[in-house]
């Protein structure tokens, strides 16, 4: 396919790069000049100067932004550029509302707006296991369901417009209470004077089992908090479904006592670090032995 890329940061540069290996013609576009210039000159895509430049012509554009605004604003540019009946797939993390509002621009001008955020995290981007959750449009989606495996490993259509959206919130919840509970059992392990290892050979193999005990157990024993997914873009997140839950009567007391934490590890300077990083803040009160 003819495809236009917008946003080639830590997530979007890998999953850009998977499409022209897998045979795409892709035009990337980045708001720093020079990050889309090393995307094209490592990968062989295409260099795209402005927004409109990479939509010229695409049956598909795939974005990859930061927030609902810039949604908004790649969107506009983009739409009058796009090759009839194009495919907009959205893999920002944006609120429902701003979702339905480009479905609903993206169909007055003859052209499919699909909400697809993803899970998984730069490694699942590098190594193309992105898991993406659609809302929109289920004949586009299967039209373009294809091109997105060369980056995921599943792609679930979850109902209208906003649903994508909606899902990833799901997502981000159970990810916040986990990982407040991890960084819990990890403090109290440490305080209770057991060997961290020890204890978490003694129970990752039962009911307390995770994707985030068995990738992040450790790095959080140790300390090491500078990778993965960062505390700003989960605050970000969060903050997406308080307001969503606001708006539909959701009670979500972990979910906002949890951002609260991070928000106290962005004040220990941990705005970059990784979400597991809560366990700082519980390092930050251990008793001193």
């Amino acid at each position: 396919m003819k495809i236009g890329f917008a946003g080639l940061g830590v997530m979007g540069g890998p999953m850009a790069r998977h499409l022209v290996q897998a045979g795409h013609q892709v035009s990337g576009f980045n708001r720093s000049p020079d990050k889309a210039r090393a995307w094209s000159t490592a990968t062989g895509g295409r260099y795209a100067a402005t927004v409109a430049e990479a939509a010229d012509g695409a049956e598909l554009l795939i974005l990859c932004v930061g927030n609902d605004d810039d949604v908004r604003q790649v969107v506009a540019e983009a739409l009058p550029h796009l090759a009839d009946g194009a495919v907009i797939v959205d893999h920002t993390t944006t609120s429902a509302r701003v979702a339905r509002e480009m479905a609903a621009l993206a169909a007055g001008q003859g052209r499919t707006f699909i909400d697809a955020p993803v899970s998984g995290g730069q490694a699942g981007a590098e190594n193309g296991q992105l898991s993406v959750m659609a809302g929109g449009d289920a004949t586009a989606l299967a039209r373009v369901e294809p091109t997105l495996m060369a980056f995921s490993k599943a792609v679930k259509h979850m109902g209208p417009s906003g649903s994508g959206q909606l899902t990833k919130m799901v997502n981000q919840i159970a990810i916040a209470g986990v990982v407040q509970g991890l960084a819990e059992a990890v403090h109290f392990a440490e305080v209770a004077g057991l060997d961290t290892n020890a204890a978490y050979e003694a129970i990752s193999r039962g009911a307390a089992q995770s994707w985030q005990m068995d990738n992040r157990w450790k790095t959080m024993a140790e300390g090491k908090f500078d990778f993965g997914f960062a505390v700003d873009w989960m605050r970000k997140d969060l903050g997406l479904v308080l307001d969503e839950a606001r708006t539909n009567g959701a009670h979500l007391s972990l979910t906002a006592l949890v951002d609260q934490f991070y928000s106290e590890v962005q004040s220990m300077g941990g705005a970059r670090w990784d979400t597991s990083s809560l366990a700082a803040r519980l390092q930050d009160r251990s008793p001193k032995h």
